[in-house]
This record gives structure tokens, sequence and C-alpha cells, in this order.
């Protein structure tokens, strides 16, 4: 995680030159072993005190602080060549004063895309979540991410939602209201990066990840981590 989040189990800590750096470099250790990273919550959720899962956050700092403490470790996450960002929940108004980054072209395909040059796989946060399900509704969320420049639009609990998501799409499609040459560029992107980290596919074992996940070695390995970072299981 590459965010700068003010939940201590969630953060590399709270200097934003100490999170691109360890960012970084996790996410150039995951992705050496074949394991596709993902930086978030852009453009920065470390600084809010209400849950995106519950309603919808406001950041009001100007952008030069945002230049300064929000956005650095994004830029560190794109120069290590990061395979995906996840977008936040979050009105940050001085880039966008009425829609959340999720749902704002302004943020995502100005910011992270056209200045910040990112060329990797968007990711909207879960649609379902009420930050923009209990505004927009799920549907209507799904159309407004995939316009601002989302790739991959969540929906990860309810069945009904899902479909109403996909139903919402096509019909933005066919209406065009959604651009069909920027679902290709986005189709695009994800084949790359399934191309990168999944090819050539092999079916997983489950009884091999099992017997893997519970190894003595990568038990005491998991506790050296923890214990080297100061924390408790």
């Amino acid at each position: 995680m590459v965010s700068l989040m003010n939940h201590a189990h969630r953060s590399f800590g709270d200097d934003p030159g100490l999170v691109g750096r360890l960012g970084a470099a996790v996410i150039r250790g995951l992705q050496e072993g074949g394991v596709a990273a993902c930086a978030k919550h852009f453009p920065g959720h470390g600084d809010t005190d209400v849950d995106s899962h519950l309603d919808l956050p406001a950041v009001d700092h100007p952008r030069p602080r945002l230049d300064e403490v929000e956005l650095p470790p994004f830029r560190a996450a794109i120069e290590a060549g990061v395979a995906s960002i996840m977008t936040a929940h979050v009105l940050v108004r001085d880039l966008d004063d009425s829609l959340p980054a999720t749902l704002s072209p302004r943020v995502v395909g100005g910011l992270l895309r056209k200045e910040m040059k990112y060329d990797g796989v968007i990711v909207s946060d879960d649609l379902e979540m009420k930050a923009v399900a209990a505004h927009w509704g799920v549907g209507p969320a799904a159309v407004k991410a995939a316009q601002a420049g989302c790739d991959l639009l969540p929906v990860c609990a309810s069945t009904e939602a899902q479909v109403e998501a996909i139903e919402s799409v096509i019909r933005a499609l066919e209406a065009e209201s959604l651009s069909w040459s920027a679902m290709d560029d986005a189709c695009a992107r994800i084949r790359r990066l399934k191309e990168k980290y999944l090819m050539p596919y092999r079916p997983p074992d489950p009884r091999a990840a099992r017997a893997a996940a519970g190894s003595a070695g990568r038990a005491d390995f998991s506790r050296e981590i923890m214990d080297r970072a100061g924390m408790t299981a």
C-alpha cells in the first residue's frame, strides 16, 4: 500500500518521502516475484476523518499541499512501474468540488493519466461503498467511474449490484455517453497486465497453496517481519 493512511496498520508512516521509498521497494519486490502491485488510494486518503465505507469523506487541502504530501508517494510508485493504481472515494475539493476522485475526470483522466503520465491500469475502489453508492447509486457510479477514466470497476458483494453496474455500462455505451474507443483502451491495458503477470496461466492448486501458507518457514518469516516492523499479531 502506498497511500498515506492515518491508520497505523495500513501505512508506512507519515513522511511522504519514506512512504514513497518503502512503497516503491514493495512494488519492485512484488512485481519481480510475478505479483502485480496496486498503489492506493489515489490521490490520498490519509487526512480524512470519515470512513468511505460509510459516507463520503472530504479533503480541503490546497493543491500545493497535495503536491507536497499526498502525491509524492504515488509519483514514486509510478516511477517504480506499479501495475495498477486504485482511486479513492474522497472529495478533494481543490481538484474537483463536486465529484469524488473515483468519479472525477479531472482527477483520474486529468491529474493521474495526463499530468502524472500514468499508463497502467486504474482501478476504482469498491463501487458498493456508501461514499458513492449512497449518493449516486452503483449503476450510475460505474458509468461515471468509466467516464472518468477507470479501467476496472469492482463491485464486490452483491450479485444484483454487479448486474446493475454491467447493464448501466452497456446502456451508456449504446447511448454513446461512454466511448467505445476509451473502453478498447481500458481493455488493452488490462490485457497487457494479464499477459505480464498471468501468462502462461496455470490453474491454482489449493492443496499446494494451503501447504505453502501454513509452512513453519513462512510463519517464522512473517513473525520476523512483524517484529522488525514493531507490529503485533
